[in-house]
Parts: structure tokens; C-alpha cells; sequence
């Protein structure tokens, strides 16, 4: 055995369970862990602005490719609370990332001492593990523990904290006899497979809902292989968007109030049994419950037990990892004799829906209206783009109107939502995926949140391309608030002295200064015809520079983005698209299925 110092010993577990990257902030309650890592060499570190702000890259960083782990770190007091609505977003969409906070020394933790905080009590309903370390041989096990909890069943995050003392008291430690412990998650069993394909054999019109837990257990792949196994139509969430491609004939559109497209909705009004696979029946995918499960039968399929009949009770509920699920669906159906019904034609009539309904989006207004933004980046990105988003309008219809293709492409902070994850999370995405294009899309209020730690993607030179959509206003907000009859508090809009004088005069901050001022690179479109050229030089500059670029768009001050209470009531706010010219970034060209259906 070696004997060494418990940071030395945590230092060499995080690089044996693969967790090397790392974002925070130093301080004196965490200097003897910097100083390991340091020692060590093998774990690279960003530096935040905002303990905040390393959070939410380490959750963007999780979530950028199956098995990563995001770990944040940072002192006692409150960079522990300015963690907390990390932990709280990567717990809510299930993303585990690591987050480690100093302490004062063990014997002054009763004795309200400098930056003394019970930050494990205060963080444990976000997480699935927080424990403060109070002896240093406990050290490696609840380290062992904390990855072993992170990645088994749901996952989720973990927060430790260690008392200085702890961290710096010498303990035997041997690297090679520590192993990581095997992660616990459930599997569907041959007979729940059966049950659900007899379900299947009993349905006319079947259409599958693919959560994010498809993508956590990284079974896109399975996902697609039993659609076109049984030729049943796939509507992704939010959070499953890109576990089937976008392009795909069995894409039959996200459903939903608020994200969803009109096609995605009308098709799944005529189902008559969903298929549940990861997913947690969230309110903004439901809406009305009445309308939602009308005429339908269910089967619910989740990793979390507790998720099964927690918003409304299924037909056939089976708590599994989607992964196992998926293997076991493909197994049953290939070796039923008596094989399944045909639902070729019910998926021809999903297909041909995608060419109708659309959205109008080719506006040439100016103040720009956003839906052209979003068809201007539909041109301009690839299939290759990976998206990242959290809240607001801009939120809301990018996932109208933006296409993805492929699994971890479309990063999201979905249940939780919280103003200023955008950017962080980028940063985190962006490292974990040097040398692809990764493109944030914020509105102006979501940017102005944690807008410094765009300076630590030019200190660190981590590009993305950050798009903000610029209407002053809190408007996902102001829209709710048509209700109560009011626009009040809402507006961000003020004459900025500074002002060059240009069309969004009155727009108050300045985000191009901002950016330019934090060591980016940053210019402003106001004409829609020249969206498209913006972002063909933001990519230039991107390349050029190795910095985040941030494009900001001036919209009209009042917009308001088709959403209703439930799929069968969308309140559509502009014209819609009457000829293809009106919408031509659509997947499909608007009647081209549909009159050859």
C-alpha cells in the first residue's frame, strides 16, 4: 500500500473512473485538491467566472456524449450554493455530474465558522447522494459509491464535500486494487416484452414516445432498428429529440403545447396506443390529460420506478433501462411466429402529414420576425450541428422550427429551465466535442445570465457560435401574462446612452459590446435578408479566432410562438404557411407527400 494524501487518493480515482475533466473555481477550502490535480497533471481544468456558471459546463459537458461525467468544483460556503441550480438542472433531466466543495475543518463545523454552510443538507433533494466526508479513510469508498449511484438506474448528480482536514490527512491508498463498482440498472424480461407486443398486436395505430432515457442509454440505434422492425411511427420529446433523425420516414414529429410541430400533434390525435420509452409524460408534452389519453392505451416504459403511474396510471407499466428494453422488444418481435400486424399504411399516413401544416417561417419584416431566424440556421447548419438551449421563446420555437439528426445533438436543460444555462452549458458541450460546430440559441434576457463566462471560452479558446434573439423583452413571460391581462415587469427595453444610433436604439444592453468587451467576437443583423451572411461570418470568425462568436439578431419587440392547453387547442398566433416559398427550410416541401398520397 502507498500512503498519501486523501485528495492525492481522489485525484487518481477520478482519472480510473474516466471523470478528467473539470470546471470551478479555487479557493482556500479546496486548495489541497488543486493542488493534487496539479501534482498529478491528468485532469484538465476550466476555469468559471461563476461556480454557477461550472456547473452547468459540467452538466453540458455530461451530456455531450454516453459515459461522460462533468465535474464541478469549488470552496465552502457559497460556491456549494451557487451549485445548487446545477445539480438541480442535470437532476431533473437525470444527468450525473460530480460536484466537489471544500469545507472548513471538521472540528468547527457546529460553530458557525467562515463559509461553514451544511451544503449536503442543503443540496440532497437535488441529488442522489450528498454527504459531507468527515474521516479521511472514508475517502475512496464514498467516491467508489458516489459513481456507482451517478451511473445506476436513473442517474443523476452527487455532491461532495470534504473539510479541509480531511482532504489533507494521509491515508493507504492503492490505485490498482480499486476498481469502479458495476452500476445497478433493471431490465425488461422476456414475458413484459410479450405483453407489450400483444398490446401492439391488438392496435391499429401505434405510435412510440422516445424520451431522453433512449438517449442516456445510448439506444438510438435499438430505437430505429424496432421502428423499422415493426414499421411503428416515433415521435421524440424535447429531451429524445435526435434518438431518430429528424429525416427519418418514421419521424412522425415531436408532440406537444409548446415544443411540438402541428404534424407531430395531428398524428398522434390519431393514434390509438402510445408507447412510452424513457420518457416522463411531462405536462409540456401532454397538456390537457383528458385530450392526451382519450381513445388510447398506454405502456410506460422507465428506469425509475417511482416514474410509473406518477402522472397518470398506464395500461402496462415496466420499470427498465430503455437500452434493455429496446433488446428485449427486438428479441420478442423477431421471434414471433405469428408476427405482427402491418402498419405500413398507418406510418405512410404520418409520413404524408410532414408536408402538411407547416409553420410559416420566410417572413421579410423588419424588425425581424423570429420564425426566419430559425429557417435561416436550418440553411446555413448541416446535420452535423449540435444545438444548445434552455428556456424562453427562443426555446420554444427553435424546437418548432429547427431540425436534428442525430442522438446528443440537441442539448436541453428541459424540466428544470433555469435563465443563463445556455451559455455555460455550451462551453461544456464544445470541450467535449472539439472540432465540431456547436451553436447556442439564447433570447436576450437568458443570455444577459452568466453572460461572463463567455470570457472563459475566449481565455481557454473554446469556440461555439452563440446565437441571441433580440427583442428585449421577457417573452415567454409577457406571453403568459396576455391572461392576466398585463404586460408588466417584463420589458428589458431602455434609450442606452452608448448607443451608436442604429435600428435597435432602445434595445438598452448591448450585447456586441458585452462579447467584444469579454474577449469574443460578436456582430448584429438586422435585416432578415442578411441572417443567413451573419452566420456564414460567425462561422469564419469562430474558425479564425477559436473563440465564442455571438450573432445577435434584432427581432420585433412582440412576438408570440404557437402554444395552447392541450394538443387539440394550439393557439396559432401568425399566417401559416399556404405554399412551399413560405416555409423552405421544411423537411418536407408543404403537399409534395400529401398530394401524392
Amino acid at each position: 500500500m502507498t500512503r498519501m494524501r486523501a485528495v492525492d487518493a481522489i485525484v487518481l480515482i477520478l482519472e480510473k473512473e474516466g471523470a478528467t475533466e473539470t470546471f470551478g473555481l479555487p479557493g482556500a477550502a479546496i486548495n489541497p485538491l488543486y493542488s493534487a490535480m496539479k501534482a498529478h497533471g491528468g485532469i484538465r481544468h476550466t476555469l468559471a467566472r461563476h461556480v454557477e456558471g461550472a456547473s452547468h459546463m459540467a452538466d453540458g459537458f455530461t451530456r455531450s456524449a454516453p459515459g461522460n461525467i462533468g465535474v464541478c468544483l469549488g470552496t465552502s460556503g457559497p460556491a456549494g450554493t451557487d451549485m445548487i441550480t446545477g445539480l438541480y438542472a442535470a437532476a431533473a433531466d437525470s444527468q450525473p455530474i460530480l460536484c466537489i466543495t471544500g469545507q472548513a475543518p471538521v472540528a468547527v463545523l457546529d460553530k458557525e465558522d467562515f463559509q461553514a454552510v451544511d451544503i449536503a443538507s442543503i443540496a440532497e433533494p437535488v441529488t442522489k447522494m450528498a454527504k459531507t466526508v468527515l474521516e479521511a479513510g472514508q475517502v475512496p469508498g464514498v467516491f467508489q459509491t458516489a459513481f456507482q449511484l451517478m451511473r445506476s438506474a436513473r442517474p443523476g448528480p452527487v455532491l461532495i464535500d470534504l473539510p479541509i482536514d480531511v482532504q489533507q490527512t494521509e491515508i493507504e491508498f492503492d490505485i490498482d486494487a480499486y476498481e469502479p463498482l458495476a452500476p445497478a440498472k433493471p431490465a425488461a424480461t422476456s414475458a413484459q416484452a410479450e405483453k407489450i407486443l400483444d398490446l401492439i398486436a391488438e392496435a391499429e395505430h401505434p405510435i412510440i414516445i422516445a424520451g431522453g432515457g433512449i438517449i442516456n442509454a445510448d439506444a438510438s440505434d435499438r430505437l430505429v432498428e424496432f421502428a423499422e422492425l415493426t414499421s411503428i411511427p416515433v415521435s421524440p420529446t424535447l429531451m429524445g429529440w435526435g434518438a431518430i433523425p429528424d429525416d427519418h420516414d418514421l419521424q412522425a414529429g415531436m408532440v406537444g403545447i409548446q415544443t411540438h410541430v402541428r404534424y407531430g400533434n395531428a398524428s398522434f390525435l390519431e393514434s390509438d396506443l402510445v408507447i412510452g420509452i424513457g420518457n416522463r409524460w411531462a405536462n409540456r408534452h401532454t397538456g390537457a390529460l383528458d385530450v392526451y389519453r382519450n381513445g388510447r392505451k398506454f405502456v410506460h416504459i422507465d428506469i425509475e420506478a417511482t416514474q410509473i403511474g406518477r402522472v397518470f396510471a398506464p395500461d402496462l407499466g415496466v420499470v427498465s433501462d430503455a437500452g434493455s428494453a429496446l433488446d428485449a422488444l427486438l428479441t420478442a418481435a423477431r421471434s414471433r411466429s405469428n408476427g405482427l400486424p402491418d402498419f405500413t399504411a398507418w406510418a405512410a399516413e404520418c409520413t404524408a402529414r410532414k408536408s402538411t401544416e407547416h409553420r410559416k417561417t420566410n417572413f421579410t419584416e423588419v424588425p425581424i420576425k423570429p420564425q426566419r431566424v430559425y429557417q435561416e440556421m436550418n440553411a446555413a447548419f448541416g446535420k452535423d450541428i449540435t444545438y444548445v438551449s434552455t428556456i424562453g421563446l427562443s426555446q420554444i420555437a427553435g424546437a418548432q422550427m429547427l431540425h436534428v439528426y442525430r442522438p446528443r445533438h440537441w442539448i436541453n436543460a428541459g424540466q428544470a429551465g433555469p435563465l443563463g444555462w445556455t451559455g455555460p452549458a455550451a462551453l461544456g458541450v464544445a470541450r467535449a466535442k472539439p472540432g465540431e460546430t456547436v451553436v447556442a440559441l439564447s433570447g436576450d434576457y437568458d443570455f444577459q445570465f452568466m453572460i461572463e463566462e463567455l470570457a472563459v471560452g475566449a481565455q481557454h479558446k473554446i469556440p461555439y457560435l452563440h446565437v441571441v434573439v433580440n427583442n428585449s423583452y421577457l417573452g415567454l413571460i409577457r406571453q403568459s401574462q396576455r391572461g392576466f391581462d398585463m404586460d408588466y415587469e417584463v420589458s428589458l427595453a431602455f434609450e442606452n446612452i452608448n448607443s451608436a444610433g442604429s435600428a435597435s436604439s432602445g434595445y438598452g444592453v448591448d450585447h456586441v459590446a458585452v462579447a467584444q468587451g469579454l474577449g469574443c467576437k460578436a456582430l448584429r443583423v438586422e435585416d432578415p435578408e442578411l441572417i443567413g451572411e451573419g452566420l456564414r461570418v460567425a462561422k469564419e470568425l469562430m474558425d479564425e479566432h477559436q473563440v465564442p462568436v455571438v450573432v445577435e439578431v434584432i427581432l420585433e419587440r412582440v412576438t408570440n410562438i404557437s402554444m395552447g392547453t392541450a394538443l387539440d387547442a394550439i393557439n396559432e398566433f401568425e399566417t401559416l404557411a399556404q405554399t412551399p416559398a413560405d416555409a423552405p427550410t421544411a423537411l418536407t416541401p408543404m403537399g409534395e407527400l400529401a398530394a401524392a398520397k
